[in-house]
Formats: structure tokens, C-alpha cells, sequence
């Protein structure tokens, strides 16, 4: 049974969606055995008509831009209407921003990667969207929302928040509320949901962005995504095929090998996938992994295996939809072959789209060249071509191409959206130990509060510093506290410091960040943090203190932690995960997660102690 705070703000998105977005009134119409209208159909036939071999090979081509300001009077700017005008590309993927940082040793702190900018990111579609003979279909990762990306849109909780929480209709709420403000923007396909089953505690890419481990909830909960995404007006994708969860390698940075055998695949990593197709999702992303069970060529991933990509998904599955590449200049393919070569090999296995290519250009040669050496066959381009204009008809692009400008502040944010956040956020807290019966602590407010931030590294953190919110949450409710901030790099005199002062206060706190990443030493924390950590349970054990720990990232983090008295997970980084966590602390919001994931040798799937 749906809450009456879920009621009213599915009323208020509907309400949202009428005044801002008319022109989504018309449902997505789903490419796996969905119909598409007779205009539609026609717009179809007759543009693949008039297309040349070149603007068909085109559409199979998706280059990447950054949502940062781009001057129409720059390098940058010409470089993307060069890809439109004379290669033809069917999208643009819409990343964030990056920006440099000095290549020095000793203290590399500086972290590269910012968000982009609503508008900015809206007015370069918009142009691009001008210039196009075809209308262009662009795509983005709001795996989190619209907000993973760019400023000011809603950051939704990671999808194993979601898993925690175990609500449909909540999973349902985010991609509705990600498809209203990505197609505000002029963003038509989420690659999203991820439907890869997460059951590899060391598992440094996929983790928190999975719903859990049981095949069975994460179809579930990722069907009702995709139905969001629907409502909403956009594209969903499932990713990636044939299952990213069992790896510890970061396909970023190298080639996963997945050695289960079929049976294996069929009954754990297979049933999200076949649930999200039956929810009518629309397009499957191949992931850059070797499975020899399904292709035993040594050093081909599933994206460039014919065997996996024709005989795994159109044939297995049955699927019919778009076919697209995880991002092409990834790890696992450039340390493998050029952008031309992967590109061909990445046709020939049967993908409709190159995602993200490390060279757009010279991957459109390629594929150019290799149609009339006669290793693809010109009719495989033209089909993936009208599934790309297929697509194109099921969000209207060949009615409507551009957005307003003016009416995206109305769109984007807003106390609406984060207000189903916030739900998502507060639902998916959970309490994994509670010994000592302290949660939710009951100190008084001029109580003296030790709280440690404690950080996997202190390099990298431009989106969001830690803490920043805990740390004034904390304090709008216990006046004297006293925050320090801990790390890898701290010196062992502090911590000794930290661990003989510890008795004077009233309560410790702690957030331990550990976020996954391919980085040396792993999703770990440094011995001496959890050293210290284990040493402070002795110490609040002897003078009577509350002592609690706040999760941030990785859940697994908790099974080097086994003797912390009590331990709340959240799934999820920053300000919104900081202030639901400080609230869950305080009592201010019921606690009812339970786990997704098993944590092997502590405690089980479905485990968590519920605080109304």
C-alpha cells in the first residue's frame, strides 16, 4: 500500500509533467514488441530512404560532450558540428564536466570531475539539434538522476538504496522523476537501470549502482524503474549484458573475465534482464567482459563477441530493440585495439550504436571501409539505422526536436522531486547493528560529540566535500562538537591522539567514506583507521558513550568493521545521504532497510533492525 506522502507527490509530478512537458503526453512506446503509430512509421521509411550509406552509418555513431558552456565561436563547439554535418551522428552522450589537475607527486589531492550545466548542456543540444539533418537522440548516465550529472537537477540515492528500500513504487518515482527533467534538457535515453546482480563484495565498478544481489528483486525493482522512465517520456536501457556483477576489475581499466558457466548466467545474471525486457525496456548496453562459457576467443569481450551479442541477446532474449556498446574508450577495448578496428568489430558482432568513441571520426571510416570491403553487410547498417529512427518516433523527436529554454527552471530541481529523494533516501537506511540499543541516540543537546569523518583517501572529493552536511546537521542538533577528519594520509601521532582523547566526550560518531574505484589498496580502509575504529569500542565500552558508525559508499566497508557497536548503511555519498543519516541518528526518521547484499561472514540478505 502506497503512503500518503507517495500519493501526493506522484500527484504533484503528474501535475509537473502536464504544465511544463506537453509534449510527453504521448507514452514511450516500447521497441521489444511494442507498436509504433502509422505516421511514425512512414517518417521512418522515408527518411531511411533518402539516406546515403554514409548518413545510415552515421546514426550508428554516438560521439560525447561535456555540459559545461561551450562558446558557438570555439574548437569545441566546431568539432561537434563537424560530427553532425559531415559524419552523421545519430546522438550525443551528455556527460558532467572535467577539469585539469596538475600531475604532481606527494600530495595528488585534486579531483578533475565537476558537473555540468543544465543550461548550458540544454543550448548545446539545442544547436546541435539545428544543424541536424535527422533529429539527433542523445543519451546520458542519470543512473542517479539528472543531478549525477548536472547542478541543480535532482540527485537520486544509488540504485542499491533502492534495493535496500525494497519499494517498486519508489524505483517507479525516480526514473519518472529522471525522464521529466533529462527530457527538459533535450536527454531522450538513460542508460539506465542497471540490472547487473552485484554478488562480488569486491566488485570496484558496479556495487552500489546495482539494486542488490537476489535476481528475483533487482528485475523487479528495475522493471518498475523502467516503467518510470516510460511515464515520464524517455528511454530506458539495461546494462550491461551479460551481467557486470561477479567482476573485481574495473572494465574502465581492464578486462573483467566472468569464467560461470551458462547455466550459471541463465539463472542469476539473466532473469533482471529478461524482467526489464518484459517492462518494455528499450535498449540493451553490451558490457566490455570476457565470458568463455558463451565465447571462449581469449580477449574478446561480450561488445565485440558476434556469439554473445547476436546468439545472447537477439536470439536468447529474444530482443529486438537497440543494441548499444558500453563506452568505447574504456579500458577493456583501447589496451585491446584502435578505435577503428573496435568499432568494426563492435558492427560486426552485431551492436546497433558506438557509445562514447575514443575517435568518432576515424570509427566512421573504419566501419565505411570495412561495408565495402564487405565485412559488414549494408543491410545490417540500414536495420541498425531504422532502429536508431524508430527510436527516434517513440519520444517524437520527428515532430518535436528542441526544448525551452525559458521553462527548464521550472523543470529541473525543485522541492517536488526532492521531496521523492528524500523518500528513497530515508527508506533505504539500514541499521545493521545496534548492540549496546543506542539507536536512535538519546544524548542531551550540550552534549560533548566526537565526530570523525573518516575518508578512504582525501584525493578526489570536487563534487562534494564529506561531512559537509553531517557535520552542520550534527550541530543544529548537539551544539558542542567537535569534527575531525581522518584519512589514509593521517599521521599515526594524530590518530594516537585521537584514540587518548576520545574518553572526555559524551557520544562518538563516525562516517567512514569508501568509495569504489580500480585504485591501489582497492575498497579498503587503511589499517590504522580501522584500528582505530576498533580501538574506540573499548574505549566507549569503559566511560558509557554512545557509539555509532555512518556508512558512506560501499556497504561492504562494514565487514572489516565486525565488532562497531552500532553501523547504519546508506548506499549513497553526499549532502542528501549526510542529512537523512543525521536525521535516522537523531530519531527524526523511522529506520526500516534491510540488506540486498550479503555480507559474507557477518550477516545475511534481508538482514536490518527496524527503529520506528
Amino acid at each position: 500500500m502506497l503512503s500518503k506522502a507517495t500519493h501526493v507527490i506522484r500527484g504533484f509530478i503528474g501535475l509537473l509533467a502536464v504544465m511544463i512537458l506537453p509534449a510527453l503526453a504521448a507514452s514511450v512506446t516500447a521497441h521489444n514488441g511494442g507498436q509504433v503509430d502509422n505516421t511514425a512509421e512512414t517518417w521512418v521509411n522515408r527518411t531511411l530512404e533518402t539516406m546515403s550509406l554514409d548518413e545510415q552509418i552515421g546514426q550508428l555513431i554516438m560521439p560525447s560532450f561535456f555540459g559545461t558552456y561551450t562558446s558557438s565561436d570555439s574548437d569545441v563547439y566546431d568539432e561537434l558540428v563537424r560530427f553532425v554535418r559531415e559524419y552523421h551522428v545519430g546522438g550525443f552522450l551528455v556527460f558532467g564536466g572535467r577539469v585539469p589537475t596538475p600531475g604532481v607527486l606527494l600530495n595528488p589531492t585534486y579531483g578533475s570531475v565537476i558537473l555540468g550545466q543544465p543550461l548550458a548542456a540544454a543550448s548545446m543540444l539545442n544547436r546541435l539539434q539545428a544543424v541536424a539533418k535527422v533529429p539527433l537522440l542523445n543519451a546520458a548516465d542519470f543512473e542517479a538522476g539528472v543531478g549525477f550529472r548536472l547542478a541543480g537537477a535532482t540527485v537520486l540515492p544509488r540504485a542499491m538504496a533502492f534495493g535496500a528500500s525494497g519499494d517498486e513504487q519508489l524505483s517507479y518515482e525516480a526514473g519518472r522523476t529522471t525522464a521529466l527533467e533529462a527530457r527538459a534538457i533535450g536527454v531522450h535515453l538513460n542508460f539506465a537501470p542497471v540490472v547487473d546482480v552485484n554478488n562480488n563484495p569486491d566488485n570496484p565498478v558496479i556495487n552500489t549502482r546495482s539494486f542488490g544481489e537476489d535476481p528475483i528483486a533487482v528485475g523487479r525493482l528495475a522493471a518498475a524503474y523502467v516503467r518510470g522512465l516510460h511515464a515520464g517520456g524517455m528511454l530506458a536501457t539495461l546494462k550491461h549484458f551479460p551481467g557486470h556483477g561477479d567482476t573485481n576489475v574495473d572494465s574502465h581499466v581492464g578486462l573483467p573475465i566472468i569464467r560461470h558457466p551458462r547455466e550459471r548466467l541463465e539463472r542469476v545474471e539473466w532473469p533482471p534482464f529478461r524482467d526489464g525486457i518484459a517492462a518494455g525496456a528499450d535498449a540493451i548496453m553490451t558490457g566490455h567482459i570476457e565470458f568463455p562459457a558463451l565465447d571462449p576467443t581469449v580477449g574478446v569481450p561480450a561488445s565485440l563477441s558476434r556469439e554473445i551479442v547476436m546468439k545472447g541477446i537477439r536470439e536468447g532474449l529474444g530482443f529486438d530493440g537497440l543494441i548499444y556498446t558500453d563506452g568505447m574508450q574504456m579500458g577493456a577495448v583501447t589496451a585491446l585495439m584502435s578505435s577503428g578496428d573496435a568499432a568494426v568489430r563492435a558492427i560486426q558482432a552485431g551492436n546497433d550504436v558506438l557509445v562514447h568513441s575514443a575517435d568518432p571520426a576515424e570509427a566512421f571510416h573504419a566501419i565505411r571501409m570495412a561495408v565495402e570491403r564487405g565485412e559488414i553487410d549494408p543491410a545490417q547498417v540500414r536495420a541498425s539505422a531504422a532502429r536508431v529512427l524508430r527510436a527516434k518516433t517513440a519520444v517524437n523527436l520527428h515532430r518535436t526536436r528542441m526544448v525551452d529554454l525559458a521553462a527548464l527552471p521550472a523543470a529541473l530541481g525543485g522541492r517536488v522531486h526532492a521531496e521523492v529523494a528524500n523518500h528513497a533516501s530515508e527508506a533505504a537506511v539500514t541499521l545493521i547493528a545496534d548492540a549496546r540499543n543506542q539507536i536512535p541516540l538519546q544524548i542531551a543537546p550540550n552534549a560533548r560529540v566526537l565526530y570523525l569523518s573518516v575518508l578512504d583517501r582525501p584525493s578526489g572529493w570536487l563534487i562534494a566535500a564529506p561531512s559537509r552536511t553531517f557535520v552542520a546537521e550534527l550541530k543544529a542538533r548537539w551544539a558542542n562538537v567537535t569534527a575531525i577528519e581522518l584519512s589514509n594520509q593521517t599521521l599515526p601521532a594524530t590518530l594516537d591522539l585521537v584514540r587518548s582523547t576520545a574518553g572526555r566526550y559524551d557520544a562518538i560518531i563516525a562516517s567512514i567514506f569508501v568509495r569504489t574505484t580500480p585504485r591501489p589498496g582497492g575498497m579498503t580502509l587503511a589499517p590504522p583507521l580501522v584500528s582505530l575504529l576498533q580501538d574506540l569500542v573499548t574505549t566507549s565500552a569503559r566511560y558509557d558513550q554512545p557509539y555509532a558508525a555512518t556508512l558512506f559508499g560501499s556497504p561492504y566497508t562494514a565487514m572489516a568493521l565486525p565488532d562497531l557497536p552500532a553501523v547504519l548503511l546508506t548506499y549513497d555519498f553526499y549532502d542528501r545521504a549526510e542529512r537523512t543519516a543525521v536525521r535516522a541518528l537523531a530519531g527524526d526518521v523511522p529506520i526500516t532497510g534491510r540488506l540486498p547484499i550479503e555480507l559474507p561472514g557477518l550477516l545475511p540478505v534481508g538482514h536490518g533492525l527496524m527503529r520506528p
